[in-house]
């Protein structure tokens, strides 16, 4: 007789709990969701719902009692907590993380060279000692120090561990949705929209559906998952400035970005999780080679989708209430009209540019010397 394999989904009814969800039903996995019971899906409602606060061990433990699981998967809730609570009642523990833990995501300043390495790979957040006096660093150490203690109870034999790191993630029912701020300019009819510093910086993003993908990656090959931590990420990324272009591009219109540096650029600093513009791009190269990664939806289709749901569904005050963007248009206008006329002077008096040659030769017969001489 065939026995059913048993899951456990901590969340489940955020951006990728549906999707995680989803792909272990249609692997024959028997699920229940722990989560608040603040929202729930119509999508879920096929599955065992069971209502416990994840930020904290003993609600867990109490929505629980003596039940087992094969598989538990955290979504939600605070790291350690859920670990401990599903320590000896679960074989295997699949986990989110995030990419603060990297020293140098919050505060650049405070690593040398300044900012996390490009492409950071998993290794890149190890640590010695405190993370020393700021939030930024006790935030970052905080997770850093959930990570490891998972890891212990992985090695004490508790469950087998695996972390996956989440970058900024999209998608349908985000609770912070970054692309809101493109896609209302859009609706409302403004022209432009302040970049910092030309949004050429880099920052991780990892569509709902993708990130589910990784999580169901390890799920499908418990012994090269066992005890790793992953980076998870889109395989293919963009600049900031490419993603509002995409973003407009899909929600109908083009829209001018207007580039300003970032200490003068006002409202246009909320378009970052993080108040800096140093880049926070990592490698999912490890997923791919161990785990044998497929992304579920290319980044820009994902993309498209995400900008049609919102379309059809827009955030209302209790979501758009959480953006640091305020969509204060006439504090726009006044901050790039000032900045131009301070500016104006310094940009009439700038020289020429210079052009530069190429370097290298090249002849024109065999033997002879370019229209340079050289």
């Amino acid at each position: 007789m065939l026995v059913s394999r048993t899951a456990l989904v901590i969340g489940g009814t955020g951006p990728t709990g549906p999707h995680v969800v989803g792909g272990l039903l249609a692997r024959g996995w028997e699920v229940a969701v722990l989560h608040r019971g603040t929202h729930e899906l119509p999508e879920l409602d096929t599955v065992e719902h069971l209502h416990a606060d994840p930020h904290f061990r003993e609600p867990i433990a109490a929505a629980l009692g003596p039940r087992r699981f094969d598989l538990a998967v955290a979504t939600y809730g605070r790291l350690r907590h859920v670990a401990d609570a599903l320590a000896g009642s679960a074989d295997r523990f699949v986990a989110v993380s995030g990419l603060p833990v990297y020293p140098g995501y919050h505060e650049p300043e405070r690593v040398w060279p300044h900012g996390m390495p490009l492409l950071a790979r998993e290794g890149a957040a190890a640590r010695r000692g405190s993370g020393g006096g700021s939030p930024g660093a006790r935030f970052s150490d905080l997770i850093f120090r959930a990570e490891e203690h998972v890891l212990a109870l992985h090695r004490a034999g508790a469950f087998s561990a695996t972390l996956f790191r989440y970058p900024s993630i999209y998608g349908p029912r985000q609770l912070y949705p970054r692309e809101w701020s493109v896609i209302r300019r859009v609706l409302d009819g403004r022209a432009y929209i302040i970049v910092p510093d030309g949004g050429l910086t880099l920052l991780t993003r990892c569509a709902a559906r993708n990130a589910a993908a990784f999580l169901l990656a390890a799920v499908d090959r418990p012994e090269p998952a066992a005890g790793e931590v992953f980076n998870v990420a889109d395989l293919s990324q963009y600049s900031l400035a490419q993603w509002i272009q995409l973003t407009a591009a899909a929600a109908g219109r083009e829209i001018e970005l207007v580039s300003l540096p970032f200490d003068l650029a006002g409202p246009g600093r909320a378009l970052f999780p993080v108040p800096h513009t140093a880049h926070g791009l990592v490698s999912a190269g490890k997923a791919v080679a161990r785990l044998g990664y497929t992304e579920a939806v290319p980044a820009v289709e994902a993309l498209r989708d995400t900008v049609r749901w919102y379309l059809e569904h827009p955030p209302d005050q209790s979501v758009t209430g959480r953006l640091a963007d305020t969509f204060d248009y006439a504090e726009e206008d006044r901050v790039l009209r000032e900045y131009r006329s301070a500016t104006a002077g310094l940009r009439a008096r700038q020289p020429a540019a210079v052009a530069v040659a190429h370097p290298y030769p090249h002849p024109k017969t065999a033997g002879g010397v370019d229209h340079r001489a050289r």
